[in-house]
């Protein structure tokens, strides 16, 4: 069997210590030492979540030919999932359900040129093609660029009846962040209200 050249990534030496730990004992997979990462098939980035400094990263990983890259991550919310997609990342797998079968199982994955998602995400990335495809239907209306993630979220849940308490409650935000990116939102795109904000995403279809 030939192994797989692994690479792992990841600032916090701890994290990546810990999976370069699991993989060793491994026969599927040759964990390379960091001056050797050039031979990488592919590369896994051990994060707490995919903020500036990993999208960096990620970028300059897809520069590197041959390397298919996969995201070890903490914390995944919606807007990181355009991130990963628009940096190549072809694997995304949650800290707490990384054990040595998930992480070789992803590796061997990426190796043959498949994707691996958790099936939330799946969900979202079909929710993400499908705002593409309508906005090249329609390539002079409102597009993915109109709204973050974060905010299409939140005017989804005015459109269910929540009010600013309760979504900041279900997103986990504070209710002052709520209202920032609500007036943020229809002030860009000159609405007079939340209601107007509702109504004018949902016509063209971004929630």
């Amino acid at each position: 069997m030939t192994r797989i050249p692994v690479a792992v990534y990841a600032e916090d030496p701890v994290l990546r210590t810990g999976v370069a730990y699991q993989l060793r004992p491994r026969p599927e997979v040759e964990v390379l030492d960091p001056h050797d990462r050039e031979r990488a098939a592919v590369a896994l980035v051990v994060v707490d979540e995919v903020d500036e400094a990993a999208a960096a990263l990620l970028r300059r990983l897809r520069r590197s030919s041959g390397t298919r890259t996969g995201v070890v991550v903490g914390r995944f919310d919606q807007d990181a999932l355009q991130t990963t997609i628009d940096c190549g990342v072809a694997a995304v797998v949650r800290r707490a359900e990384a054990d040595q079968d998930r992480l070789v199982a992803t590796a061997v994955a990426l190796d043959k040129g498949e994707a691996v998602l958790p099936g939330d995400l799946l969900g979202l990335l079909l929710d993400h093609v499908s705002r593409l495809q309508r906005s090249v239907l329609d390539p002079n209306g409102p597009t993915l660029s109109t709204l973050t993630t974060r905010e299409a979220d939140m005017l989804r849940l005015i459109s269910e009846g929540c009010d600013t308490a309760e979504i900041a409650a279900r997103m986990s935000f504070s209710e002052r962040t709520v209202k920032n990116v609500l007036h943020e939102v229809t002030t860009r795109l000159q609405l007079r209200n939340r209601a107007h904000a509702v109504g004018y995403v949902m016509r063209h279809g971004l929630i």
